[in-house]
């Protein structure tokens, strides 16, 4: 007895049955791989750019650079900063930095710590300019044009003019000192020096404050502008620049009520 062979038909079903697993599941399998092997580039990449960041010589502060310092010098930037050198340049506090700076160092004005790739840390500094000098004994504390006494110097710097502040805390003027104390009065002072026309600020030699509206000028050659209070200071400057020029002779000049100037003296 025989037993007949596969047919043709059931020959041609074992050929176009696939083998493995289906199309579907060996393309999941593709992408689990490929995730797998992005994963891990991902940790090393990541793992080899710490290192060189952190742990490598090659990103690490070298030296420091200072510049925009005037009456500072560059060694005492530096020593203020305290930058740590030979840290990575990535760990470097720049924050901590600028307010290093600014405590230590009351004239510099603004401050900006930059990285300089691949060793350099920069410090550019813009300083505090003096407008008015107060005496202090035998020496002169520097006010900026804010009002800010930033710096005690021995020396005067030349074109500075002197702040007198002659208030009396007694008596009549008492009552306006309490009210708005020398720090307002210092910055009212500010205000009138800003104010003042080019040519008369290159000659004027002392700002004096008697109260809140009373400020008045003193000029090289001995001339003398009674000022009033910081407002209205535009106005002022023009008025005492046309009172000048109408009245070359005038010793004294009085500007407080700009709408009515008055000069005297010969």
């Amino acid at each position: 007895m025989s037993v007949a062979g596969p047919t043709t038909a059931e020959r041609g079903e074992r050929q176009q049955k696939p083998s493995g697993p289906p199309p579907a599941r060996r393309l999941r399998r593709r992408r689990l791989r490929t995730i797998v092997i992005l994963a891990v580039a991902v940790v090393l990449l990541g793992a080899g750019g710490a290192w060189v960041l952190y742990g490598s010589a090659w990103l690490r502060v070298g030296h420091v650079s200072v510049s925009g310092a005037d009456v500072l010098t560059p060694g005492e930037v530096r020593d203020a900063a305290d930058v740590p050198v030979g840290a990575p340049m990535i760990s470097v506090d720049i924050n901590a930095i600028e307010a290093r700076l600014r405590r230590k160092l009351p004239r510099i004005d603004t401050v900006d710590v930059v990285r300089s790739w691949p060793h350099g840390i920069g410090l550019k500094v813009t300083e505090r300019t003096p407008v008015l000098l107060l005496r202090k004994g035998g020496n002169f504390v520097e006010v900026d044009d804010e009002g800010v006494r930033f710096a005690t110097v021995s020396e005067a710097p030349k074109a500075v003019p002197a702040l007198e502040l002659s208030v009396s805390r007694t008596g009549p003027g008492a009552a306006g000192f309490r009210r708005f104390g020398t720090d307002r009065l210092v910055r009212e002072a500010v205000r009138v020096a800003g104010a003042l026309p080019a040519a008369v600020a290159q000659e004027t030699r002392t700002v004096q404050v008697r109260s809140y509206d009373n400020i008045s000028l003193q000029l090289a050659d001995g001339r003398t502008v009674g000022w009033g209070s910081s407002e209205n200071g535009r106005a002022k400057a023009r008025t005492l620049t046309a009172l000048m020029k109408a009245a070359p002779g005038a010793r004294h000049f009085d500007v407080s009520v700009p709408t009515a100037p008055a000069s005297s003296g010969s």
